[in-house]
């Protein structure tokens, strides 16, 4: 289900490029998009659902069905209130926001005034997401994971049409995206409902304050605002960096990103979805053997998806931003210039999927202070990479600061949990390194021999790319698993270990 809403994501950078191109009015919905957005993956799927799940979890192990149901009630009503009065702040100090996170948009008026517009249509986003994600954290803990995985679909099904059919009525038409995002937003929390109903896990919103499961989510949530979601700081940063660079800066660098998360968001985030209620449950049976298993899992699935992600998307950089996007107004410059930062993301792409990982183990054992000291290290240096790498690679050197400052998170969570012992790694870790080796080296060998120069990829037809790029990527993909078989693997291996 995660993966089909990456496909209709794809659709949707699609139709994105095709109509409007990497253009100042394109800059201008990225931003009032990023902004709701960002406060979504921070508040919703970042510190609220790292904090509710495992609480949640906890209640579910130990309390009875009617205690499970008071604390979701109350819970609902918390998040209803604040995010209701957040919302309403927000679109009433729109301007302030826009000068806060966009300064470089001072400058240019029209830009400013355009991002400006659309932010307050796209702000309400930020509380209708934020409740869908508090409906599938209750879906996924009662191990109900395909409907909240699907749901982001009708957020990209809403901007396809946005972008397609509604924007000749908009001027300017860019407009209509901002309305896609506020339809889509509704669309996920009401698709959710029924599914959350038929648990009989319904919510009835009570605001109290005091109820102690209620103080102990908001105690986990608030460190963890800042730690679980490190990697959507940086993304922001380098947006804040990219506003006082040239026109379409910013559309490279947001298209470049949605193509590194095809590997993260179908399988990264899956993955994370997963074993966190896992090892929550774990923890709360005090089975720190089987606790490890399951990390140990979770970082060896991730990197059979991440090797083989990072060298394809850098050695296909240019041949799949071809294929996907070069229509319409989006150009071979564009092209061109989206490869770079494409590029600098992927040299991440391992980092961005076990910092997931790593920071779930955490969570799970309610350890929030951790992860945020490393996270406060790690956006420092984002910063500090960011100053230094703009000059000499403008935006490409923000992705590249990004992954940098993801991989430094990554190495010092994982550090940190085997120095504590929360994870001790099973047998088996040489050969599986060596079989990841041998598996890359020879998709490198078969897209080597097989790739052309991205020249002729602009010259051909839509077919023509696709049809090369979907024999390239086979191949490739047949290379690395031919490879894992022979040297020993099997489907066996990729099981999570039972509950």
């Amino acid at each position: 289900m995660t993966g089909t809403s990456r496909i209709t994501g794809f659709l949707r950078e699609l139709a994105f490029a095709y109509v409007f191109g990497a253009t100042a009015s394109l800059d201008a919905f990225i931003i009032a998009f990023r902004i709701p957005n960002f406060l979504r993956r921070l508040f919703a799927e970042g510190a609220f659902s790292q904090a509710f799940v495992p609480v949640l979890s906890e209640y579910r192990q130990t309390r009875s069905k009617e205690e499970v149901q008071v604390f979701i009630n109350h819970i609902a009503g918390l998040i209803t209130t604040a995010l209701f009065c957040i919302t309403v702040i927000a679109i009433c100090i729109t301007p302030w926001l826009m000068w806060l996170f966009a300064p470089g948009y001072i400058h240019d008026p029209t830009r400013l005034e355009l991002a400006t517009s659309m932010l307050r249509i796209t702000f309400p986003y930020i509380l209708f997401i934020s409740l869908s994600a508090f409906i599938s954290g209750i879906l996924n803990s009662y191990g109900k994971f395909s409907i909240p995985a699907f749901a982001p679909n009708l957020l990209n099904f809403a901007l396809i049409g946005a972008a397609l059919y509604l924007a000749p009525y908009f001027h300017p038409p860019v407009k209509a995206l901002a309305w896609g995002i506020f339809i889509g937003g509704v669309a996920q929390l009401l698709f959710q409902l029924p599914f959350l109903k038929r648990i009989n896990m319904m919510p009835r919103p009570q605001l109290l304050w005091r109820d102690e499961g209620v103080r102990k989510v908001l105690k986990l949530m608030l460190p963890a605002m800042f730690g679980v979601s490190v990697v959507q700081i940086s993304l922001f940063i380098d947006t804040l960096f990219a506003s006082f660079l040239k026109v379409g800066s910013l559309s490279w660098l947001y298209f470049s990103d949605r193509v590194t998360s095809l590997p993260l968001g179908m399988f990264g985030v899956a993955i994370a979805t997963v074993i966190l209620p896992h090892l929550a449950r774990k923890n709360a049976a005090k089975s720190q053997k089987d606790f490890s298993k399951a990390l140990d899992w979770a970082i060896r699935f991730s990197l059979i998806i991440a090797v083989p992600a990072t060298i394809g998307i850098i050695l296909l950089s240019g041949p799949i931003l071809t294929t996907l996007l070069q229509y319409g107004k989006f150009q071979a410059f564009d092209v061109l210039m989206a490869q770079r930062s494409l590029i600098g993301f992927a040299v991440g792409i391992p980092a961005f999927m076990l910092v997931k990982i790593f920071a779930s183990g955490f969570y799970a054992k309610q350890n929030i202070k951790t992860p945020v000291r490393i996270a406060m290290i790690a956006v420092s240096a984002n910063i500090t990479l960011d100053a230094v790498l703009i000059i000499p690679l403008a935006h490409a050197g923000l992705a590249l600061a990004t992954s940098i400052s993801t991989t430094i998170n990554a190495l010092l969570l994982f550090l940190l949990l085997r120095n504590k012992k929360v994870y001790i790694p099973s047998s088996g870790w040489v050969k599986f390194l060596g079989q990841l080796l041998l598996g890359g080296a020879v998709m490198c060998g078969i897209i080597w021999f097989l790739n052309a120069d991205l020249t002729v990829w602009f010259k051909w037809t839509c077919f023509s790319r696709a049809f090369h790029l979907a024999l390239l990527l086979g191949a490739a993909t047949l290379g690395y698993i031919g490879s894992l078989w022979v040297c020993g693997m099997r489907v066996q291996h990729f099981l999570l270990p039972e509950d």
